[in-house]
């Protein structure tokens, strides 16, 4: 007897061991949950009980979770739940099934999803251990993916585009707009009794290829009653009454990019293009595809991100017969509107002056280094880029020997004489150079001696007695300059320079190539110091910095930064105390003398006055061995003295005397 109640006890022992070593359902699902946070989701079907099983084929369940989980980009996956006690886990164990809540949060490509549901576990027969054996195992349905999706329910991801930023004047003029423009295309089914004909007529209006139109027209998708795009136009061509009385062709509203200003704003405003395989491979996936507008140039590429905006994008839960349920959205962000300072009417002006002419031109405000224009010339049209029926326009532009691709405002030029004015307040600030100290200057060349071999400075008129710093801005004096720089040396002229910018970067906003005193940012060759004091040698500078340049002589010594958006700050000093009062008053007197008594006498032209200084750049002083001759003139209203306006215009060697004065008079003409 007593052996019995012995081996009742062990058995009962050996019972209790045994349950306790059995999974639990908190063991079971905590298994689940591990291949589910680690994506294991063949093992995750394994755990399925028989029922959800054979409801559920591992790809309507687990490989649809992973799809899903996929195409809206999950990461970050985090699932959790809290253990049953041991009283609800006594009571499962009882009744053979366990209810566990659990929590899932996750990031996908519309923001963060999060939701709680709950798991069913009930108890079967384990068939990896023996017959008797049993395990919990993980009643799945589709509320496990999300709680609101339903059997047959489908998972959408809807992406809106922004709409693209404008980009405006100072008067609120549009250089960049959205605006109508017509989607020209071909309904196949009503192309006539001769299609063929009918599609040669539009490939030569439209500028493009019957093989293009084909193409077009034998996509997989194409219809006989659907419309086919093939090319937008501007509402404003010409060709428009006679192509669209082709039969089968229609016409289309749609939204594009328009470019009021045309050539005249092109190197400055830039254009959109279409997104290319290069650049998906640097772009934002989440908000770039092949079928996209990039900003290509100017302004459009400058402020690309703010203007192109971010792309909204909604998962959507699409259940049969049911309205569609958010799941994440991240809304649209319209690009922002870029307000400039320049003047559109001041930029077309001042290009239209140039006509055929190659060159560049920079309009600003002296007081607060608003920058009011920026031309080059030749350009071309970015609406015909987009919208042009040209079918090699590139192939033209690029064959052109004016090279209006080039854009030249942000280049650097030697600037010639229009560079004296800056040698002289140099002097005069070190003192090499005294008001009204004049100094012998005999014939029209000078050497200083044997280191300068066969090499002289020529001037391009004599003097009759000394000659001060007055007298040589009036006749552009070349010798005088050269010699006061030699006697400055070459030390302080370079400090000089480099106290009103050179050899730093510009402070602008557009990217501006430095204007700089040499190759080396040194003059250590006398003949290259006496070269640069008159804008020769390997002196360079962009056309705005030349403009900024005169702005201490109307603006109490001060140099402004300058600006090109409005929302900058203005006048804020860049460089200070460059000239004095009494020198700015002397080279403003000189400057307008100039014009009334010297080289720039075209200038008179206007019914007002004008003051500034002429210049003409020889590239044969250069590293050019060409004999091109390039023509400078900084000017600005002597009474208003509001707007200086610097223009260079290439090649000016076979055209008539002064031709950049006459055209910067010719802009304030037409703006006054």
């Amino acid at each position: 007897m007593k052996r019995i109640i012995i081996l009742f006890a062990f058995l009962l022992i050996l019972g209790a061991c045994s349950e306790k070593d059995q999974a639990t359902p908190n063991d079971r699902f905590q298994d689940y949950v591990t291949h589910w946070n680690e994506l294991k989701f063949d093992e995750m079907y394994d755990l399925f009980s028989v029922n959800a099983a054979n409801t559920y084929s591992e790809e309507q369940s687990v490989l649809r979770t992973q799809t899903i989980y996929e195409d809206i980009g999950v990461s970050d996956l985090e699932v959790s739940f809290e253990e049953l006690t041991e009283e609800q886990l006594d009571v499962a164990i009882e009744e053979g099934t366990a209810t566990i809540p659990f929590s899932v949060q996750l990031e996908t490509l519309a923001g963060p999803v999060s939701f709680e549901h709950e798991a069913t576990l009930i108890q079967q027969d384990d068939e990896t251990e023996d017959e008797d054996s049993k395990n919990w195992y993980i009643e799945w349905e589709t509320g496990f993916i999300f709680p609101d999706l339903k059997e047959n329910g489908q998972i959408r991801i809807q992406t809106t585009n922004p709409k693209r930023g404008e980009i405006l004047d100072r008067n609120q003029m549009p250089l960049a707009i959205n605006d109508t423009i017509y989607e020209i295309g071909i309904v196949p089914g009503n192309l006539g009794d001769n299609p063929e004909q009918s599609k040669l007529k539009v490939a030569d209006l439209l500028g493009m290829s019957t093989e293009t139109i084909d193409t077009a027209l034998n996509a997989g998708w194409v219809e006989d009653n659907l419309f086919v795009p093939l090319k937008s136009v501007l509402p404003e061509e010409s060709f428009l009454s006679e192509l669209l009385a082709i039969e089968g062709v229609q016409s289309q509203e749609i939204t594009g990019r328009v470019y009021p200003a045309g050539e005249a704003a092109t190197h400055l405003v830039g254009y959109i293009r279409n997104v290319t395989s290069d650049d998906l491979e640097t772009l934002d996936a989440d908000q770039y595809s092949a079928n996209d507008k990039i900003g290509s140039r100017g302004l459009e590429q400058l402020y690309e991100e703010q203007l192109k905006g971010k792309k909204g994008v909604s998962i959507l839960i699409a259940n049969e017969n049911e309205e569609d349920i958010v799941l994440a959205e991240i809304p649209v962000e319209d690009g922002k509107t870029i307000t400039t300072t320049i003047d559109i009417n001041i930029q077309e002006k001042i290009f239209n002056t140039f006509e055929e002419d190659a060159g560049t031109a920079a309009a600003v405000d002296p007081k607060t280094g608003e920058t009011l224009a920026l031309v080059s010339s030749p350009s071309f049209d970015p609406n015909e880029v987009l919208y042009g029926t040209s079918g090699n326009l590139w192939g033209e532009l690029e064959e052109d020997e004016r090279n209006p691709v080039l854009n030249r405002f942000s280049a650097t030029f030697a600037p010639g004489s229009v560079i004296k004015p800056i040698t002289g307040s140099i002097g005069l600030s070190n003192g090499s150079i005294v008001l009204g100290e004049g100094i012998e200057i005999n014939g029209l060349t000078w050497s200083n001696g044997e280191g300068w071999g066969d090499y002289e400075v020529r001037r391009v008129s004599t003097s009759n007695g000394p000659v001060d710093l007055a007298d040589a801005l009036i006749r552009s004096d070349n010798i005088f300059f050269a010699r006061k720089a030699v006697e400055m040396g070459a030390e302080a002229y370079t400090t000089g320079l480099k106290d009103f910018g050179f050899e730093e970067d510009f402070p602008f906003e557009y990217p501006i190539t430095a204007s700089t005193i040499s190759s080396s940012g040194k003059l250590d060759d006398e003949v290259l110091l006496a070269n640069a004091s008159y804008g020769q040698g390997e002196l360079e500078m962009n056309v705005l910095h030349l403009a900024m340049t005169y702005a201490p002589f109307l603006n109490d010594g001060k140099m402004v930064k300058p600006t090109l958006l409005t929302s900058e700050e203005t006048g804020q000093v860049w460089k200070d105390e460059l000239v004095t009062s009494e020198h700015a008053n002397a080279i403003k007197d000189a400057l307008r003398k100039v014009v009334t008594d010297g080289t720039a006498r075209n200038a008179q032209d206007a019914d007002f006055p004008i003051s500034g200084k002429t210049g003409t750049a020889e590239l044969k002083l250069t590293n050019d061995s060409s004999g091109d001759e390039n023509g400078w003139f900084v000017g600005y209203p002597t009474d208003d003295q509001d707007m200086i306006i610097a223009m260079m215009v290439e090649q000016v060697q076979d055209k008539e005397s002064g031709l950049a004065t006459k055209k910067v008079t010719d802009a304030f003409k037409a703006i006054k």
